[in-house]
């Protein structure tokens, strides 16, 4: 679970300390008869040097053993982890002890004598708590390490690893940069990681579309205004450009600004000061500028200067579409599914391999922003056949063995995605043997960079 990967019933297990034999010997089989893993421990010794924190499970106890009881063991649990659960298995006359240990934290207690399917129907109920503890645990964790720019920009293909790059070597400096990157495919996520990891993040990070702003009102929000500027203008305000001083401007589809005021950004851009309107006094600008487009700034210098594409072009970050990095979409299609399932309060549905095989096949004109909403709608049980699916195996050029190996090699990496790269569940779950595998992959042409055989 630490490394975000959605919790299977196969992950459950189930720590059983009991000093009797033979009671320990019969609730393991009526727990394993149920698809459980049990593991028989006939002292507790072992239960707090285990990977508490991480474990998808619950600790079954009797309270009265030699050594150490179940009592003092559920302390130390809820001491490394308040919220694991820990179930007490009584005798008669401990009853008056379980509810206290229920009153410091126990999940539950069991009164001997108790027929399996009651431990089991306890544990079933422990284990969904734990579950939906520890992926909320993961989700807001990756909330909070939002200075990791891999929880940002996810994706092991080169060419998003070389832009996290790029990010992490400018984000310290005051360079302007130009982002480059069709509609969908993370601008301002870009921008955003730009401004956070440097030290501008103690500024102000202003964002312009320049596509819905007014054009008559354009200047104003740019450069603010002097009381009496104008009809209308009553009171002085403070533009977007001055508003962001200490900080970053974002300037999205940039593309879409008028002709006039490029000069007027411009001069600004060079001389890091403005005029407001209605006024002479130049206001100092302590600004970063970010601009970012879907088109060639350079192809017609009659929509846009080529002076001011040359001053904003001092960096460019191309963000490369999602149709390029194919082998990410499943990546990302898990995590955008599990914020999802954040959000809505939704379980997730069965992820097949032929699903996954149709997320790699489409060429996602939207890209991250599409898949997104695909994610979406896929928890929320709004998904009507997906319909993608037959580009999977009737879309695509090419003759037969050439679709036929498309597919195969979608969803041979759409599985390893999902088993971290990992070789050995990917072989047991596509149901061919490790050789099968690795002449697939090397018949295909299939990266193994980050697959390890585990």
């Amino acid at each position: 679970m630490a490394d975000g990967k959605t919790l299977s019933n196969e992950d459950r297990v189930v720590h059983l300390v009991d000093d009797d034999a033979d009671l320990r010997h019969a609730l393991t089989q009526s727990l394993e008869l149920e698809g459980l893993t049990v593991v028989a421990h006939n002292d507790a010794a072992e239960i707090p040097d285990l990977p508490l924190r991480e474990l998808y499970g619950v600790i079954v106890c009797d309270i009265r053993m030699p050594g150490q009881d179940g009592l003092e063991i559920l302390k130390r649990v809820l001491a490394i982890d308040p919220t694991m659960p820990v179930i007490l298995i009584t005798g008669h006359g401990d009853v008056q002890m379980a509810v206290e240990a229920m009153r410091a934290g126990a999940y539950d207690f069991i009164e001997k004598p108790f027929p399996a399917n009651r431990l089991f129907s306890v544990v079933e109920r422990a284990i969904e708590k734990r579950r939906l503890v520890l992926e909320n645990r993961v989700l807001r964790n990756a909330l909070e390490g939002a200075d990791d720019l891999s929880s940002r920009l996810v994706g092991r293909n080169p060419a998003i690893q070389h832009l996290r790059a790029q990010i992490s070597a400018l984000a310290d400096t005051d360079a302007d940069v130009l982002i480059t990157g069709e509609t969908g495919t993370g601008k301002e996520v870009v921008a955003r990681a730009l401004h956070d990891f440097g030290p501008r993040s103690r500024g102000n990070f202003v964002a312009i579309n320049c596509a819905a702003v007014p054009a008559e009102i354009f200047e104003s929000e740019l450069f603010g205004h002097e009381a009496g500027a104008f009809t209308g203008a009553q009171k002085l305000r403070i533009g977007k450009l001055e508003h962001a001083n200490g900080g970053t401007v974002f300037l999205d589809e940039i593309e879409s600004m008028p002709l006039d005021l490029q000069a007027k950004l411009l001069r600004a851009i060079e001389g890091r000061a403005i005029e407001r309107l209605g006024s002479n006094k130049q206001v100092p600008l302590d600004v970063r500028f970010v601009a970012a487009t879907k088109s060639d700034l350079s192809a017609d210098p009659a929509k846009f200067r080529s002076d001011l594409y040359y001053r904003l072009n001092v960096i460019t970050l191309a963000i490369p579409a999602l149709r390029e990095r194919k082998d990410d979409i499943p990546l990302l299609f898990f995590q955008m599914a599990r914020e999802a399932r954040a959000r809505y309060r939704r379980e997730i549905p069965e992820v097949t391999p032929a699903l996954e095989a149709g997320l790699m096949a489409h060429d996602w004109p939207g890209n991250v922003r599409e898949l997104r909403n695909v994610a979406d709608r896929f928890v929320l049980g709004m998904w009507q056949g997906f319909e993608v699916r037959g580009q999977s195996v009737s879309g695509g050029s090419g003759n037969l063995g050439e679709r036929v190996d498309a597919f195969e090699r979608s969803v041979i990496i759409a599985e390893l995605s999902r088993n971290g790269g990992s070789l050995k569940p990917t072989y047991e779950a596509l149901g061919i043997s490790r050789k099968g595998l690795y002449d697939k992959i090397r018949r295909l042409d299939i990266s193994t960079d980050a697959a390890s055989d585990v």
